[in-house]
C-alpha cells in the first residue's frame, strides 16, 4: 500500500468521523429542540427511573408518536431512550397544541425563506452559469 494510498484513506476516515459527529450533534439538538415544544405544550415528562419503566421504554418507537389508551382516555406517547431516557405523555389537547405549534414553525421557516430569496438586488445566476437543459435555468446575458 503507498503512503499517499493510506494518507487519503486516513483523511477520508477523518471527514467521515467529523461527518457522523457532527450529525448526532444536529439529532440530538432537534431532539432537544423537540422534546422542549412536547413540554411547552404541555406534555408531561415520565423519566424511565426504574428497571420496569426502561423495559417499557424499550417497546416503543424511538421519538415518534403512538396513541395509547389508558381508563378510557387517548394519549400521545412520545418515548425518549437516548436524550433524556424518558417519556412525554399528554392529551389530545396537548398534542393539537404541539402539532400547531410545529405548523407554525414550519410556516414561519418558510416566510422568511421567501423573504431571503431576493433580498440582494446585486445577486444573480449569470456568474453560476451556463446551465444544463435539465437543470431548468434559462442563461442569457442578464443572468436568466
Amino acid at each position: 500500500m503507498s503512503k499517499t494510498y493510506t494518507l487519503v484513506r486516513i483523511a477520508a476516515l477523518a471527514a467521515v468521523s467529523i461527518a457522523t459527529m457532527a450529525a448526532c450533534v444536529t439529532t440530538h439538538d432537534r431532539i432537544s429542540r423537540r422534546e422542549g415544544d412536547l413540554a411547552a405544550a404541555g406534555f408531561v415528562v415520565k423519566p424511565a427511573d426504574t428497571s420496569e419503566r426502561r423495559l417499557m421504554l424499550s417497546l416503543l418507537p424511538r421519538n415518534r408518536f403512538v396513541q395509547r389508551t389508558h381508563d378510557g382516555v387517548v394519549h400521545y406517547v412520545y418515548a425518549d431512550p437516548v436524550v433524556c431516557k424518558c417519556l412525554y405523555v399528554g392529551t389530545q389537547q396537548a398534542y393539537g397544541a404541539f402539532k400547531k405549534h410545529e405548523e407554525d414553525r414550519h410556516l414561519a421557516d418558510e416566510q422568511e425563506m421567501t423573504a431571503q430569496m431576493y433580498s440582494d438586488p446585486a445577486w444573480r445566476w449569470g456568474p453560476w452559469g451556463p446551465w444544463e437543459p435539465d437543470i431548468g435555468f434559462i442563461y442569457g446575458p442578464n443572468g436568466w
